[in-house]
């Protein structure tokens, strides 16, 4: 969380902006989710895939999938007067976790993107997210032609830790993006508000 300064006339000088974390596996939606909800041209690190790639990048299931973030995706939607939220798409494979630490640093919480055709690509980030409790939802992107599966069938495939958050979204609706960010701000705010009174109880 940092403060955002503004030098305009009579108004406040400082506005909250709050960082969010959308991470999973590769090709299951980030960019996607990021570009929906965002108010500006989101800023992206997409590279073409490679044929010296194609043996450490799976793309079983994401057979169409061409490009591949490098580095992050980063967008901005603004809640209210005063409050923004900053959006960080993770890189989904593996050789680029090392960056994970960096963007995770002051992060009020993230969504995990699964696709329930490959939910095991969301393990790595369920457990990142836990183990530093950095509060999560987990939004399932329904895929055209996927099957649809009930929230608590998921959470229990994933052994998520009690009262953790699992919701149906689209990733190309904004609406629908924008709803998951709401979950996740909701249920981080209620997280973070528990620590600190049982750290002064």
């Amino acid at each position: 969380m940092a403060p955002e300064h503004s030098d305009a006339p009579g108004g406040d000088t400082s506005a909250l902006a709050l960082k969010i974390l959308v991470a999973g596996g590769f090709g299951v939606g980030k960019t996607t989710l990021v570009g929906a909800v965002s108010e500006i041209r989101p800023l992206r690190t997409e590279e073409l895939l490679s044929e010296a790639g194609r043996s450490v990048d799976d793309t079983d299931g994401v057979d169409q999938k061409v490009t591949t973030t490098v580095a992050m995706d980063f967008g901005r939607i603004t809640i209210r007067s005063g409050l923004s939220l900053y959006l960080f798409g993770t890189p989904g494979q593996d050789r680029f976790w090392f960056l994970w630490d960096e963007l995770a640093q002051g992060a009020l919480g993230a969504v995990v993107l699964a696709d329930t055709r490959r939910l095991e690509d969301c393990f790595p980030a369920v457990d990142y997210f836990e183990h530093r409790r950095i509060p999560f939802v987990v939004a399932v992107n329904c895929f055209a032609g996927a099957r649809r599966h009930d929230t608590r069938n998921v959470c229990s495939a994933l052994d998520l830790d009690a009262g953790t958050p699992v919701v149906l979204c689209d990733a190309r609706e904004r609406d629908s993006g924008k709803e998951v960010l709401i979950r996740l701000v909701e249920y981080a705010g209620r997280m973070h508000t528990a620590r600190l009174l049982d750290s002064v109880g």
